[in-house]
């Protein structure tokens, strides 16, 4: 545990000093800030994936509510996003529990296949939604300046700040479950269902309570990418490949169930994908996703349970 929280902390505080010294209006700034936002999602989906061994493909659902509400709040009311934050997460959270409420009994590729279904079904109803969501047009966030009231930047340098503390409230929540009550009776439940259930344990309430835990932070994420990049619309935000299946891939690829696996699993990707995108994107169609995706099979083959095994102790990492 001592290791992965180093790691955790080191990467927030590496993060803030180059969000300092880097050109704020720079590239690598904006990768910076896409690491963080990324780490974060992932540690999102880790509270239900790596605690509850819930593979969950249905997370953008929650990242695109979080997004629109907000939006949509500033772009009707001028209502601040840090006033629709909280209200993007508490719809959030409870269009997750709603979900889980039919889907939690559920196991293992039938629940993955429901959750993905029903991300699926948000991202088709806020593209006919045309008169709420803008609809495949999408719409773009009123720029007032550089503001903290708003959440708005000229420099993406500005934005480090906020990813990080994002970052790091979603790692704290992780990290309190991880070692909480809820935390362990989640590992009760993903080792042997029934034998929790015999020991007293509410499997439904706990699951739901997880599922709407993990919702409500994957809306704040989502409301801060709104923020960061002034335009949405339900094929960004709702994206299945964009959002739900790189959440589950972060987590998987650091090191699902540990705290500092999604921080890995970012720091390989992001990067990767944007190296990937600038010098074989024109050399032939495809070429990119497909080394892309040669490169994440070898690492999985290579350390089934994360790199983050790399750096912690076997034991911590199973």
């Amino acid at each position: 545990m001592i290791r992965s929280l180093v790691l955790t902390v080191a990467f927030a505080g590496v993060a803030l000093v180059l969000g300092s010294v880097l050109e704020p209006r720079g590239y690598a700034v904006r990768v910076v800030c896409l690491i963080l936002l990324a780490a974060s999602l992932g540690q999102c989906w880790n509270i239900v994936g790596g605690l509850a061994n819930q593979i969950s493909l249905g997370h953008a659902a929650f990242f695109g509510i979080g997004a629109y509400t907000s939006t949509m709040l500033q772009i009707n009311y001028g209502l601040s996003p840090w006033f629709g934050l909280p209200l993007g997460m508490a719809l959030a959270a409870i269009v997750g529990v709603l979900i889980s409420l039919p889907t939690m009994r559920l196991k293992g590729s039938y629940f993955s296949l429901a959750t993905l279904a029903f991300g699926e079904a948000c991202r088709i109803v806020a593209t006919a939604a045309t008169s709420l969501t803008g609809g495949p047009q999408g719409v773009s966030v009123p720029f007032v300046g550089n503001s903290w009231t708003m959440m708005q930047f000229r420099g993406a340098g500005a934005y480090i700040p906020i990813f990080v503390g994002l970052f790091v409230v979603v790692s704290v929540v992780f990290m309190l479950l991880a070692h909480g009550r809820l935390g362990y009776m989640l590992r009760a439940i993903r080792e042997n269902e029934d034998a929790a259930e015999v020991a007293g344990i509410n499997t439904l309430g706990i699951r739901l309570a997880g599922s709407g835990i993990s919702a409500a932070l994957t809306a704040a994420a989502g409301t801060m990418f709104a923020q960061f990049t002034f335009f949405i619309d339900p094929d960004i935000v709702f994206s299945m490949s964009s959002i739900s299946i790189r959440a589950a891939l972060i987590a998987i690829l650091g090191g699902v169930g540990t705290l500092a696996g999604p921080v890995i699993g970012a720091l390989i990707i992001v990067p990767l994908e944007e190296i990937l995108s600038a010098y074989l994107s024109n050399r032939a169609a495809g070429i990119a996703p497909l080394i892309f995706g040669l490169i994440l099979i070898g690492i999985v083959i290579w350390r089934p349970t994360g790199l983050v095994s790399l750096f912690v102790r076997k034991r911590e990492a199973a």
